[in-house]
């Protein structure tokens, strides 16, 4: 390869180091966004009944500040520099001294490796700052759906719409491909949530699965979507195998699609194309 055509290497470091500290915002959506949803029901059920809503404090996003769960410490700035502070505070909370989880440097550290990937495959402009908005989504939708079960419509249906808006420009892939692709991915899963449903009478997935298949398939195409499901199959049944065999998970115990989907779609954005044509070229 020619010098030139080698990726920025100091380009890339600052992307990784924005990627840091957009995994340090991803992971106050992580927590809140569900917390915000059941406030919403909350409000509607209540509604609902009649009755006035309970009246709480602010809680969005932005409000209020971080703070620790168990003793109310709030956060400062020097306290919240990805991994660095939790490395300095040796994972514990300054004020009480609690254990802080390890998912929130693992999510700073997935998503700046995440972000410095996209800058090393894509030139910079529109197409790599948007392919770290569909990494960045992705990641939330995972440990959401890890989380709680759940994969927001606040963050699947935007990401849907942004796929389609954004191959008028960039090259994902072409419209048709794109619509076609929004289309099959919401009908392919539905189709099976029906079939499995219509054989056991039970509901082996949720929509918001058929939802970010569709998302995928609006960013990608149509062409990236048998990749796509063929690795999340993939990657579900290793993942689901593992935990019964290791985890003694319960057979019957729920286990969410929309991580596997996710690693699927990331997979399929960054190597799709070449891992496709390798695997039709084995034939």
């Amino acid at each position: 390869m020619d010098l030139l055509q080698q990726p920025n290497g100091a380009l890339i470091a600052i992307v990784v180091v924005f990627g840091l500290m957009i995994g340090s915002f991803l992971n106050v959506v992580i927590h809140r966004l569900p917390r915000m949803m059941e406030r919403e029901w909350a409000v509607q059920c209540a509604e609902l009944r009649g009755e006035a809503p309970a009246q709480t404090e602010p809680f969005s996003l932005v409000r209020p500040r971080s703070r620790c769960p168990r003793c109310g410490h709030a956060i400062t700035a020097l306290e919240n520099i990805p991994i660095v502070s939790f490395l300095f505070l040796r994972g514990r909370c300054k004020g009480c001294g609690v254990r802080i989880s390890w998912r929130y440097p693992i999510v700073e550290a997935l998503t700046g490796l995440l972000f410095g990937l996209v800058a090393w495959q894509f030139d910079p402009g529109l197409a790599s700052w948007a392919a770290m908005g569909f990494v960045a989504a992705m990641i939330a939708l995972t440990f959401i759906d890890i989380d709680t079960q759940l994969l927001p419509d606040d963050i699947t249906l935007p990401l849907l719409w942004a796929g389609l808006l954004l191959n008028l420009f960039t090259s994902y892939a072409d419209l048709t491909s794109a619509v076609i692709g929004a289309a099959t991915g919401y009908l392919a899963l539905w189709s099976v949530y029906w079939l499995f449903k219509l054989l056991t009478g039970k509901e082996g997935m949720g929509y918001g699965d058929f939802k970010l298949l569709a998302a995928i398939g609006a960013w990608l195409g149509w062409q990236a979507l048998p990749l796509t499901i063929l690795l999340s199959a993939l990657l579900g049944t290793v993942a689901g195998i593992g935990l019964i065999v290791l985890a003694k998970h319960g057979r019957h115990v729920p286990i969410p699609f929309g991580p596997y989907l996710a690693v699927a779609g990331i997979i399929a954005l960054l190597w799709g194309k070449p891992l496709t044509q390798a695997y039709l070229g084995s034939f």
